[in-house]
């Protein structure tokens, strides 16, 4: 596995280098057959360390952990059992998830842009103009491309609780139409799924 470990303004030792590289590859051998690819972040704010680790886990498949603590090793050791964990969780699915990758249809490519808000109040020789309500306005900021994978529902929460992610588009393999799934603010899951009987 290649892994990635760098340090936002702080500076990193070895030996914390080569314990995430070993742990990192403990748990690729464990789960997945596949060479994956690894990124490990740390940095510090005011009294703590944090640690982000992204592992791309073959094709569309993100795994994501983030830990915090008071050195850089035991951060790294809350986010290393972030990912351990939700990965116990699905432990089968993975397992045929690995098999199945290389028959799935090829995603669509779609993209996704970061739109930031302008500000609503206009001047003009210095004087504030209120612009109607009923307008809006925003920039695009960045672009990129997305992965839409065909994927069934449970796939799709899978990747949704691996990735810690708050959103996922997805094409449903059995209907083949736009789902989205998203985490609520009560911790369960939303569903939408266009409705074909609605003309």
């Amino acid at each position: 596995m290649d892994i990635h470990v760098s340090g936002k303004q702080i500076d990193l030792s070895d030996a914390l280098k080569a314990r995430v590289t070993s742990h990192l590859g403990t748990i690729a051998d464990r789960y997945f057959e596949t060479a994956m690819e690894a990124n490990v972040t740390f940095s510090k704010a005011r009294s703590f360390f944090t640690c982000d680790i992204n592992v791309h886990a073959g094709r569309g498949l993100t795994l994501r952990g983030e830990g915090e603590a008071g050195d850089a090793h035991a951060a790294f050791d809350d986010a290393a059992e972030h990912i351990a964990r939700r990965l116990r969780r699905y432990r089968r699915r993975m397992q045929t998830h690995s098999r199945q990758t290389a028959r799935a249809p090829v995603p669509e490519i779609g993209r996704s842009y970061i739109l930031q808000p302008t500000d609503m109040h206009e001047t003009h020789n210095g004087r504030e103009i209120q612009t109607a309500d009923n307008e809006t306005f925003a920039t695009i900021i960045a672009e990129q491309p997305t992965e839409i994978a065909f994927l069934s529902v449970s796939e799709a929460v899978m990747r949704l609780d691996l990735a810690d992610r708050n959103l996922l588009v997805f094409r449903n393999s059995v209907t083949r139409e736009i789902n989205i799934i998203y985490r609520r603010d009560d911790g369960n899951i939303g569903w939408v799924e266009p409705n074909g009987m609605m003309n």
